[in-house]
């Protein structure tokens, strides 16, 4: 599915857990209990920055599309999951809530979410909610991408000065790899919902309320199916194209639309399907979510190219 301008004509609709009470009874749970620790692990971190990097279009700077510039944007997959060790406890209580966003509790504030990370914070805490207890997911992913924006606007500078680039391509790249960690998380239905580790609050399905079932499925699973995944998420890839409309704006209607699938992923371990092998519909649900990070990392990266050439707004100071 296409993560442009066109997905704004979906309908979101949460499973019924979005209910009052249901919000309630999980944030109880939720809140007491430390998230999960990564996302796709390392092998499907990798594998969305590959695949994306890989088949960005042609009028993209060859610097950034290069057999090198692939391979750092692959290592950097998993870049920000290597600042969660506990040797480093001040930047993992700080970035932790960069990878999740709970859409129940976001939502329950009332009204649209800002665009400005501390508007929202001061949003949730009027409400009397930790917006870290919520999720910062979202605002960190826009940031990441203006600062990719900025880079690729310096190279264009350099380049037409015909002033040495190596130093801003290198930011660029890492940016760009920085902010696909980010982007994969939010293909990961498990990472926009307060269900993320387990089922809490009334379960009438049955679905697996022990704690294992996010790593089983990013994790061990993907690992377990890493070159059948790989190939088959190449050929679900969307074509090129640069976003329509606000950032925020459609990024967060790419995070609604992974929410849809919460259910899909409790149906599926339910059934077995993220044991060994798992089944194909496992492997190809898994291979559309990985493919639809990937797309939606190229197509964000491909917008930064694009919105790097428009002049910077000059401020009227009030007047």
């Amino acid at each position: 599915m296409s993560a442009t301008g066109s997905l704004s004509a979906r309908l979101f609709q949460f499973p019924a857990v979005a209910a009052p009470f249901a919000i309630l009874a999980a944030l109880a749970v939720s809140a007491a209990l430390p998230r999960a620790a990564h996302a796709w692990g390392d092998e499907g971190h990798r594998m969305v920055n590959r695949l994306a990097a890989s088949s960005l279009p042609t009028d993209v700077p060859e610097f950034l599309r290069s057999k090198d510039a692939i391979a750092e944007i692959e290592y950097l997959g998993p870049e920000p999951d290597r600042w969660r060790s506990q040797a480093e406890s001040e930047l993992v209580s700080a970035q932790a809530p960069e990878h999740f966003i709970d859409l129940e509790l976001a939502d329950a504030l009332g009204g649209t979410l800002p665009h400005k990370r501390f508007d929202f914070e001061a949003k949730a805490y009027a409400a009397g909610q930790n917006p870290a207890k919520i999720g910062l997911q979202p605002w960190e992913a826009t940031e990441v991408w203006e600062r990719l924006k900025v880079a690729l606007r310096e190279y264009r500078k350099l380049s037409a000065e015909h002033k040495e680039t190596r130093e801003v391509e290198a930011a660029a790249l890492f940016y760009a790899g920085w902010l696909g960690h980010y982007v994969g998380d939010a293909a990961q239905p498990l990472h926009t919902t307060v269900q993320y580790n387990g089922w809490t609050g009334p379960n009438p399905n049955g679905y697996t309320t022990e704690r294992k079932i996010h790593w089983q499925f990013e994790g061990d699973f993907v690992k377990a199916n890493e070159h059948t995944l790989d190939a088959d998420a190449r050929t679900k890839l969307t074509a090129p194209h640069a976003i329509d409309g606000d950032i925020f704006d459609q990024y967060m209607l790419y995070i609604r639309h992974t929410a849809t699938y919460v259910e899909k992923v409790y149906q599926l371990e339910k059934a077995g399907g993220f044991v060994g092998e798992g089944s194909r519909e496992s492997r190809e649900f898994t291979a559309d979510r990985l493919a639809a990070g990937a797309s939606m990392l190229r197509d964000m990266i491909y917008t930064a190219w694009i919105e790097s050439a428009k002049p910077i707004p000059v401020p009227n100071y009030g007047m």
